[in-house]
Parts: structure tokens; C-alpha cells; sequence
């Protein structure tokens, strides 16, 4: 690819008038909890090549209130756009890291995964927020740590042959779970790296060193109040192990909730996770995803909980994240 000047400077002029909604709230948060002397501006407009080749541990967040404990504890940061998204590296708990907002949903989620391990030395993925629970026996503010990662919503929509009857194409083969009404889930297509060849996958699994660390956490202070003093009905806890599944709906419904938990033995569901688990998978980078329950996912009695309990959970996350970066070997 040619750097000529002029092609530079239109790349330049298209990433600054072009800002995307999640690449614009990292900069608000930069000028609030961050101290305005502890970050040095920097914008790293570049048409390839990595920002620079320190090993980092990159943490992601979906939207801002989830990364905003995180940048206010970065020391040394360091602000770089690229493409029109915004990444902050520094230093969390003494480690190296990358900060950066995925975007809410899967193709957010994955392309801007790609574009972070594209342009940084990324030697581990952590993802940091919030998730509608599942299992019943979870409650809005624990943090739950899955050992795997599906997308439930990678289906075939299926023909009905019947009422109330559905039948998916000979073609599609057979499948692991049950459907939930004309909706077949199914696995994932995916290339290996080494260029194996074409392989079916509904599981992503989460990176085993990472998990023992995360079972090794032995003292979390997790909030179940805010800052209004409006108050959990339980005490928040931390839960590593299960299933987490992702997928592009917003879900706000109690049958599909059971069917969820039924079907996939999820802990959790959320929009990004199980996106940035396949791309880790396919570059080699150790993942986890550490997500507070910010409303049950229609399971509650009344409205959906999450703009209630949203800094509650976007917090607790953070800290099981802290703790576990306090936990991580240098």
C-alpha cells in the first residue's frame, strides 16, 4: 500500500471529521476521571503499522460508564485515535495496559478487537462490563466469569411445516440444542489460524491460566449500593466458571431468559463477549470476560433493571478486574 503525502492527509482528514459514537466518550471520560495531568494527548493517525510495540494486557468495555473506574485509576496515560477509535495505554495496578471501547454488539465488537490486536502488542484480552443474568440462582450486581462463550444467536431461522411445527433445511446438518420456536442454533464457521481448515465451533472457551487467577480472588469489594444509597437486595458476590452466550438482541424477555439458561446453562448474556472471544481465538490471545448483572434480562417483577443498576455493575466488574490484575504475574 502506497503512504503517499496526499493519501496521508486524506486519511487524516477522514478519521478526524469521523468520530463514532462509542470512539467519542472515551475523550469526556479522559477529561473527568482522569486528571488532566496525568494524560498526554496524543492522536496517532496511521494508515498501518502498530502505535507501539509495548506487551500490553488490553481491557475492553462496551460503552462508557464500564471503562470509566478503569481510567480513573491509569497512571502514565497515554491517548492514541485510530481509525476514528480511541485507545488510552498506561499503566492499571503497575501492568501495562490498552484501554479501548469495543462498541455495543458484535460487529462493533469484533472489528475494533481485530483493529487492537491490528495496531498494539496485545499479549492478553480482558473484557470489562455489564450482562443480563441468566441462571436464576445469580442476582443484579454479582460478577460472573465464564469459562466459555457462545453465540446463541448464530441460527438457522427455520421453515414451519405445521403450526407451531419447524423443520430446518437436510443441508444444515444436524445440531446441538434445542430451537426455540422457527429459531435453530447452530455453530459458528470458523478458519483456525494455521489454516487447518474450515471448522464448526459454538464454544469459546475462556483462557484456563487466566481462570485459575480469577478462582484465586479471595476478597472483592464489590458495591451493592449507589451513590444515591439505593441498595441491593443481596450482597453482590464473585462466580468463575459456567457459560456466558452473546449475541446482537437486547433481551428483555423471562421465556426466552429460561430458554437461555435451559438450553446453554448460561450464567449470563450480553452483546460483545462471545465476538471478541472468537476473534482472541483466532489470533492466539489468551481471553476473559469479567460482567456484572445489571438487570435480569426480563426475569425481574417490573421494568428492566439495567438504567437502575447500571453503575452498580459497571463498577463491581471493574473491581473483580482490578483485584485480578493485582493477581496477574508480572
Amino acid at each position: 500500500m502506497s503512504h503517499s503525502v496526499s493519501r496521508a492527509a486524506l486519511l487524516a482528514a477522514a478519521v478526524l471529521c469521523w468520530v463514532g459514537p462509542w470512539a467519542s466518550r472515551p475523550a469526556q471520560a479522559a477529561s473527568g476521571p482522569v486528571a488532566a495531568d496525568a494524560v498526554t494527548a496524543s492522536v496517532v493517525v496511521q494508515a498501518a503499522g502498530r502505535v507501539d510495540e509495548t506487551q500490553r494486557l488490553a481491557i475492553l468495555s462496551a460503552f462508557a460508564p464500564e471503562l470509566e473506574l478503569l481510567r480513573a485509576r491509569l497512571s502514565a496515560a497515554r491517548v492514541h485515535t485510530v481509525q476514528g477509535v480511541t485507545f488510552t495505554t498506561g499503566l492499571l495496578e503497575g501492568k501495562p495496559v490498552v484501554l479501548a471501547l469495543s462498541g455495543i454488539s458484535m460487529v462493533n465488537a469484533a472489528m475494533n478487537t481485530q483493529l487492537l490486536f491490528d495496531r498494539f502488542h496485545v499479549t492478553h484480552l480482558v473484557f470489562s462490563g455489564i450482562a443480563g443474568g441468566v441462571n436464576p440462582e445469580l442476582s443484579i450486581g454479582d460478577v460472573s466469569v465464564p469459562e466459555r462463550w457462545g453465540q446463541y444467536l448464530e441460527v438457522v431461522m427455520m421453515r414451519e411445516t405445521a403450526p407451531g411445527q419447524y423443520r430446518a433445511p437436510d443441508s444444515k446438518g444436524a445440531f446441538e440444542f434445542a430451537p426455540h420456536g422457527m429459531m435453530q442454533p447452530r455453530a459458528v464457521r470458523v478458519q483456525p489460524a494455521d489454516g487447518a481448515g474450515i471448522q464448526e465451533k459454538f464454544w469459546f472457551e475462556a483462557d484456563p491460566r487466566m481462570l485459575a487467577v480469577a478462582r484465586g480472588i479471595q476478597s472483592v469489594p464489590l458495591r451493592g449500593c449507589d451513590h444515591q444509597d439505593r441498595c441491593l437486595d443481596k450482597r453482590p458476590r464473585l462466580v468463575v466458571g459456567g457459560s456466558g452466550v452473546s449475541g446482537q438482541a437486547f433481551v428483555d424477555n423471562a421465556d426466552f431468559r429460561r430458554y437461555a439458561f435451559r438450553t446453554f446453562q448460561a450464567n449470563v448474556l450480553d452483546m460483545e463477549s462471545a465476538a471478541c472471544a472468537q476473534v482472541a481465538w483466532r489470533a492466539g490471545v489468551p481471553f476473559i470476560a469479567f460482567r456484572s448483572l445489571s438487570d435480569l434480562a426480563g426475569g425481574g417483577p417490573g421494568e428492566n433493571e439495567m438504567n437502575a443498576f447500571l453503575h452498580i455493575a459497571a463498577d463491581n466488574a471493574a473491581q473483580v478486574l482490578l483485584a485480578f490484575l493485582r493477581a496477574w504475574p508480572d
